[in-house]
């Protein structure tokens, strides 16, 4: 195996992670913050927190997607 890939693939890997956990932690805290505060939330301040949720696991999923295509190539 090269090296030089095996050593890129770490990095972005190791990228991916921190982006995928960095979105999980944003997406659980977007979801706290409706149950704690939603009752005092206007119903365009909970469709975009729903919306950021959503945006934010997308994109976790599709950073741990990265990972496991870059382990089968």
């Amino acid at each position: 195996m090269d090296i030089a890939k095996t050593l890129k693939d770490t990095v972005s890997n190791l990228q991916d992670g921190v982006n995928e956990t960095m979105h999980r932690s944003t997406a659980d805290a977007e979801h706290a913050r409706r149950e704690t505060g939603g009752t005092t939330m206007t119903t365009g301040e909970k469709i975009a927190s729903v919306a950021n949720e959503g945006k934010n696991r997308v994109e976790a999923s599709v950073a741990k997607v990265r990972r496991e295509v870059r382990k089968h190539i």
